[in-house]
């Protein structure tokens, strides 16, 4: 059973920066993209930021040049580092990796992580 846990969110002035963590943990072979999501009150989930295998990067177009995703592969976890924080971020952020394991190849989500910004 592969479980993702995140880490890392909180409560920020508008400017400030936080840097969210997700380990995974279980039976993996190789992990694919590795990817962060977020959901605010009454809106849709949408990608954030989604690194390869390879290390290609793709944001969503308004946290280019704020957010930074990276992984390590050594520990199976990615991060994002989130600057300049606006309260239009406000939302819960989801990890998800493309997992390879003993059953083939899944979608895994992590439990979510709030991150609150203020103005």
């Amino acid at each position: 059973q592969v479980q993702l846990v995140e880490s890392g969110g909180g409560l920020v002035q508008a400017g400030g920066s936080l840097r969210l963590s997700c380990a995974a943990s279980g039976i993996i072979f190789s992990i694919n993209s590795m990817g962060w999501y977020r959901q605010a009150p009454g809106k849709q989930r949408e990608l954030v930021a989604v690194i390869t295998s390879g290390g290609s990067t793709n944001y969503l177009d308004s946290v280019k040049g704020r957010f930074t995703i990276s992984r390590d592969n050594a520990k199976n976890t990615v991060y994002v580092q989130m600057s300049s924080l606006k309260p239009e971020d406000t939302a819960v952020y989801y990890c998800n990796m493309v997992i390879r394991g003993p059953l083939g190849v899944f979608g895994h989500w992590g439990q979510g992580t709030q991150v609150t910004v203020s103005s």
